[in-house]
């Protein structure tokens, strides 16, 4: 009989610890949060990536009250920072925002850097996408996305392209052109965007596909001719440039920007930044901060949603390097 109490009062008495325990955690989570974020960055300062995650940095923080400070760890098409991030404590107090670069490309074409973003992280909110843009010098015969695929097929060798290199959406977005419409090109690769900007501006090289942030004051400035956007959707600041889907339907190549955290991170915690980033991304000055860089703010999508989107851009991206022909590198 004794044993019998005794045993019931081991069951009330671990029923009770563990109760106090999850109304602690609960609590905890519930507090969130209650110490800076750390917002992680696979660039270096003043890219794309690092204004859109600064912008959102701002924002969040004066929608929750806490800090979130910006670390930059450049790096392997973004993979450094992307390691760093997926190592971290699924607790909410360190993310990332990874780009279409970072999370669907550059795991394939590294070979020391094993990474499935996949199963890595678990996606919070959109942050916002960097339509490209197709550009030829103003001196250019080529005044359409017709004639650059007339042009590309004059060229006996294939017709060179720039990129700011291997992996980034400006070389993904040739490699997946010269795909769609049956045409050979090259690829020369520089270490960043504004070095081919200059080539192409300079007539060495006849085009590229850049990100419209890179080159907007180059067309505005009417040295470089826009013939096409690569975003699903014509670019509000460029109404009367068409996409490059007009011509070849499907074609989506726009750099895109997720809000992403370790996988296994607790629900409540994703919940809780979604909803601010949903609002925060429904605000004008949101929109026109992204807009002057140019950039453009997508469709609100849930965490589920963006995790399907980022296997599904996986799985479209691996698609387009096999049939490229791109090797990995180390």
């Amino acid at each position: 009989m004794i044993r019998f109490h005794a045993a019931i009062g081991l069951r009330v008495l671990t029923g009770m610890l563990l109760g106090s325990f999850a109304i602690g955690a609960s609590h905890a989570q519930s507090k969130f949060p209650d110490r800076p974020i750390k917002i992680l960055v696979g660039f270096s300062a003043g890219g794309g990536t690092d204004v859109a995650a600064r912008v959102v940095g701002l924002k969040l923080g004066e929608a929750l009250g806490q800090t979130f400070v910006i670390e930059n760890r450049p790096g392997a098409s973004g993979l450094i920072a992307a390691e760093q991030v997926a190592k971290s404590p699924a607790d909410g107090y360190t993310i990332m925002v990874g780009s279409q670069t970072t999370l669907a490309v550059a795991p394939a074409l590294y070979r020391s850097i094993q990474l499935d973003a996949a199963k890595a992280f678990t996606g919070i909110a959109m942050v916002g996408i960097s339509p490209l843009v197709a550009v030829v010098p103003t001196s250019s015969p080529i005044k359409s996305m017709a004639d650059l695929i007339a042009f590309a097929k004059s060229q006996p060798n294939g017709m060179n392209f720039a990129s700011g290199g291997i992996g980034t959406t400006p070389h993904m977005s040739g490699e997946l052109l010269a795909l769609s419409a049956g045409i050979k090109m090259v690829h020369v690769a520089y270490k960043g965007e504004a070095p081919g900007v200059n080539d192409v501006l300079g007539g060495q090289i006849p085009f590229m596909f850049s990100n419209l942030s890179v080159v907007k004051g180059n067309i505005e400035g009417g040295k470089l001719r826009a013939l096409a956007v690569t975003s699903s959707q014509r670019v509000p600041s460029l109404p009367n440039v068409p996409t490059v889907a007009e011509t070849f339907p499907g074609f989506d190549a726009a750099t895109w920007f997720n809000l992403v955290a370790p996988a296994g991170t607790p629900p409540d915690v994703v919940a809780k930044v979604h909803a601010e980033m949903k609002k925060i991304v429904a605000t004008k000055d949101y929109q026109q901060r992204f807009e002057a860089i140019g950039m453009i703010v997508d469709r609100d999508r849930s965490p589920g949603e963006i995790n399907a989107y980022i296997r599904s851009e996986i799985s479209k991206w691996a698609k387009v390097i096999k049939d490229a022909g791109i090797k990995p590198t180390d």
